[in-house]
């Protein structure tokens, strides 16, 4: 059974950095593909960032680039978002999800997902 488990949210001021971590239980070909989601109160969920477990694609949403970094340990099947320059806009509850092939920004489409971590930053 998959789960994912964030960690690393908290509450900082604009500019400062957040690194969130996803511990996923287990590496298969139904989690190939680990992504980081991104939801704000009354807005959808929206795409993040993405990466496999294999190769050097990376992916990310405009409004981020430059300042986050979605990196991978295989041997800990561990994914991070590395956030730096964090900005107000940025508040919202982050989440880790997989799925098993091709990255995909819609989140309706992604398999498996965790509970979230809260990410707050003030002006």
């Amino acid at each position: 059974q998959v789960q994912l488990v964030e960690s690393g949210g908290g509450l900082v001021q604009a500019g400062e950095s957040l690194r969130l971590s996803c511990d996923a239980s287990v590496r298969t070909f139904s989690t190939n593909v680990m992504g980081w989601f991104r939801q704000a109160p009354g807005k959808e969920r929206e795409f993040v960032a993405a990466i496999l477990w294999s190769g050097d694609n990376i992916y990310y949403t405009d409004s981020v680039k430059g300042r986050f970094t979605i990196s991978r340990d295989n041997a800990k099947n561990t994914v991070y978002l590395q956030m730096n320059s964090l900005k107000p806009e940025d508040t919202a509850v982050y989440y880790c999800a997989a799925r098993g092939s091709s990255v995909t920004r819609r989140a309706k489409d992604w398999s498996y997902w965790g509970q979230g971590t809260q990410v707050t930053v003030s002006s």
